[in-house]
């Protein structure tokens, strides 16, 4: 057991360590650099692109939707969820995240003192003939030991170097959660879009096919009226080429949906095969109102507006980290425990041992090294801020793009759905002359061209309406919400 000496020299080290945190607990208060302000960015009161921009904004989005809420497919839901575990990106997205947590974690370490414990122990024999020999009424065997808790060297953050470094880092974990919910915005937002485009195709495929099959219903007639005499060898290969120009369409689109089923396996972190359906593209009903929300509330919904922010957040710590090089650095090592080279008296008093040594260090003269980083610092501060405000502005851009194509589209789809029930009719009317004999081929096969064109062209507005839908929510944030 310590005896009285012990314990004065363990109270003596105490009192050091006490003034000591007393000192800084007094200059830790102190931080360099400027704390960070939101810059003041103005925002419009209503997204232009709204139906209706004198009406008041609605107070809730359609980006405050959960993704499973807007897409309501069954298939596209399970595709969804698929995604959400295995895509590499959102995985590696993962990664990232914790890969700043654990930078974070090794960051806000350095503000703490490390304290680190050693004990040895050393037997040496001497020789009983050697240069200086042993005599015969002395032990031959020695034993030395110590017991020591090392204070390693500590650095005093009076400046608020360390708690600065811990700001960005911790800036920066939360720029990698952000960025991660951003990934997950743009990957529902690219399932989705393939999903659509996939059913699209289908619908195609399937006008395709049908027109063919009516054209070759046309050219037998035709056949059958040319060897009659009554169809020209003109008219017949007018027929064959209405039918040849529809076939080579289908192979096209089939190629199409299967480097889109490739597409969709992918983001699905699976190898390339089919991608099973649900509801055909036009059992997709819209929304019976896409409100756009508020355009303030567009910059806490927006996850790659918020990771942009916290990047700016810790480029500007980052100048609180250069700036305090200017001024000295204090640290702190010390140790306290016992050395003896005989165990049995090791923890007596007279053995105790301590040792505590505050260090000053003040740059004089760096080259201009300091300057230059605390220059670097505030440049990369200010790249930060203006990738922020374009960010910003990159934004309502986006919103207002897709709420206007959102609106033009619907119109464009109702018209296109006009102009096909004409031509429908146009196509009847043409072959029932041509069979009475009152009107050429030539006009029926126009009506049946322009009929194939047009109802490919609705399928691809009816498309593009709901890929507009996905885009507008993928700009107002929406698909990352748990």
């Amino acid at each position: 057991m310590p005896d009285r000496g012990c314990r004065q020299g363990a109270r003596a080290l105490q009192t050091r360590w006490t003034l000591a945190a007393v000192v800084v607990s007094v200059l830790s208060g102190c931080m360099i650099g400027p704390d960070y302000q939101r810059p003041a960015l103005p925002a419009p009161a209503v997204f232009r692109g709204t139906a209706e921009p004198a009406a008041p904004p609605e107070p809730t989005s359609l980006g405050d939707l959960r993704w499973f809420e807007v897409f309501q497919d069954a298939q596209l839901q399970a595709l969804l969820r698929t995604a959400l575990v295995a895509n590499y990106d959102l995985r590696d997205a993962v990664a990232r995240v914790d890969e700043a947590r654990a930078n974070l974690g090794i960051t806000r370490s350095e503000q703490f003192p490390t304290i680190a414990a050693s004990a040895d122990l050393t037997t040496v024999r001497a020789s009983r003939h050697g240069l200086t020999p042993v005599p015969a009424s002395v032990d031959r065997d020695r034993t030395v030991g110590s017991v020591l808790l090392h204070l390693l060297s500590f650095e005093v953050d009076v400046w608020g170097r360390l708690r600065r470094a811990t700001e960005a880092a911790r800036a920066e974990v939360l720029a990698a959660e952000d960025t991660r919910q951003a990934v997950l915005t743009t990957l529902v937002s690219d399932v989705a879009t393939a999903y659509f485009v996939l059913l699209d195709l289908d619908k195609e495929l399937e006008i395709a096919q049908r027109t063919l099959a009516l054209r070759q219903d046309s050219l037998r007639l035709i056949q059958v009226r040319q060897q009659g005499g009554v169809a020209t060898l003109l008219e017949l290969r007018q027929a064959e080429q209405l039918v040849y120009s529809a076939a080579q369409v289908i192979p096209d689109i089939e190629r199409l949906i299967e480097q889109t089923e490739n597409q969709i396996r992918v983001l699905l972190g699976q190898p390339p095969g089919a991608v099973p359906r649900a509801q055909p593209l036009t059992a997709h009903t819209q929304p019976p109102a896409v409100p756009p929300g508020l355009p303030s509330s567009l910059l806490e919904r927006r996850p790659d507006l918020r990771a942009t922010e916290q990047s700016l957040i810790a480029a500007n710590a980052n100048i609180g980290v250069a700036k305090a090089a200017y001024f000295p650095t204090i640290s702190l090592t010390g140790l306290l425990g016992f050395e003896s080279n005989h165990l049995a008296s090791l923890f007596k008093g007279a053995n105790s041992t301590w040792q505590f040594v505050p260090q000053v260090t003040q740059p004089i003269f760096t080259a201009g090294r300091i300057t230059a980083q605390v220059r670097l610092a505030e440049a990369q501060q200010q790249r930060a801020l203006i990738q922020y405000e374009k960010a910003i502005q990159t934004a309502f851009r986006e919103v207002a793009d897709a709420l206007v194509q959102y609106r033009r589209v619907k119109e464009i789809r109702t018209q296109q759905a006009l102009l096909v029930a004409t031509l429908h009719d146009r196509s009847q009317l043409a072959y029932m002359r041509y069979r009475g004999g009152v009107d050429t081929l030539l006009n029926a096969l126009d009506a049946d061209r322009d009929l194939f064109n047009a109802e490919l062209s609705l399928t691809q507005t009816e498309r593009n309406e709901l890929l507009a839908l996905v885009q507008l929510y993928k700009a107002l944030g929406g698909g990352w919400q748990p």
